[in-house]
């Protein structure tokens, strides 16, 4: 099998400028390109509905429970590894060295991550990317932007793609069609953890667009600041339609916990309108 390279994403930050200097106006400031979106999140939501979902649906109930566990648990140890880096890198000593921890313990009592023996022992679990790092360090979030096929983002979030694509231990794996297979099982399985999710979604969301939207740009402020958002972060960056009124900010359309991003990581997204692979 030739081997299929990762999304090629190091365009996308140039990609994004550009497009916020072309896109259409709004009146919601943190979604200039309100217009592009909707066009991407339409594609994404045709192809999530023609091939994603009916895979994941079917592996879902062919595969046995236990099965299912143990991929996830396999490519959430995989993901500690990058988190620890990134909890160093935003100066968090402890949760760095406590997903060091994690993914020692995993992949050695836990047989390569298949157990989860470190949450068992009470380690607990990070999830940190470089998207969450620069906003650590001041980066400002940018414009919303909807990324085809990898959905929900913003300009700074795009800009940190590379660097989360190349701190991903299974990109390295050899042979080639081992990693491939991988990617596509990792992409499955993730999509069947949110179909209860996506299906509740399907049917209270009004506006689809919007729900995700505002849903994800909270989320992420949240992820940055670890839950403890700055009232001056949290005005600036709230949705306009938050801001004019005095209305309770909207939920995290999560409503599970994630596998890889803490704090409603699983957002309730269509999948090729959401996490990373």
């Amino acid at each position: 099998m030739k081997h299929m390279p990762y999304p090629r994403v190091h365009g996308l930050a140039a990609l994004a400028a550009a497009l916020l200097l072309t896109g259409c106006a709004t009146t919601n400031p943190q979604d200039p390109l309100e217009g592009y979106n909707r066009t991407v999140f339409r594609f994404n939501d045709a192809v999530d509905r023609t091939v994603l979902k009916p895979t994941a649906t079917a592996y879902k109930n062919v595969t046995p429970s236990f099965v299912q566990t143990g991929v996830g648990n396999f490519f959430g140890n995989l993901s500690d590894a990058w988190s620890a880096v990134n909890n160093l890198l935003q100066g968090k000593g402890q949760a760095g060295m406590g997903d060091v921890t994690r993914v020692a313990v995993n992949s050695t009592f836990g047989i390569f991550g298949l157990l989860d023996i470190a949450s068992e022992a009470g380690i607990p679990k990070h999830n940190e990317d470089f998207g969450q790092t620069l906003g650590t360090w001041g980066v400002p979030s940018g414009p919303f932007l909807m990324l085809p096929i990898l959905g929900p983002s913003t300009v700074r979030d795009t800009a940190a793609l590379p660097a989360d694509i190349g701190g991903d231990i299974w990109k390295y794996k050899e042979p080639a069609n081992w990693r491939n297979i991988g990617a596509g099982v990792r992409v499955v399985d993730k999509r069947a953890q949110l179909l209860d999710a996506s299906g509740l979604l399907e049917d209270a969301a009004l506006d689809r667009y919007e729900f995700i939207r505002d849903g994800y740009m909270q989320r992420r402020q949240s992820q940055v600041y670890d839950g403890n958002v700055p009232r001056q972060a949290d005005e600036a960056d709230a949705p306009a339609d938050a801001a004019t009124s005095n209305a309770e900010p909207a939920a995290d359309p999560a409503g599970k916990a994630s596998a890889d991003k803490p704090a409603g990581s699983q957002t309730v997204t269509q999948p090729v309108s959401s996490e990373k692979p």
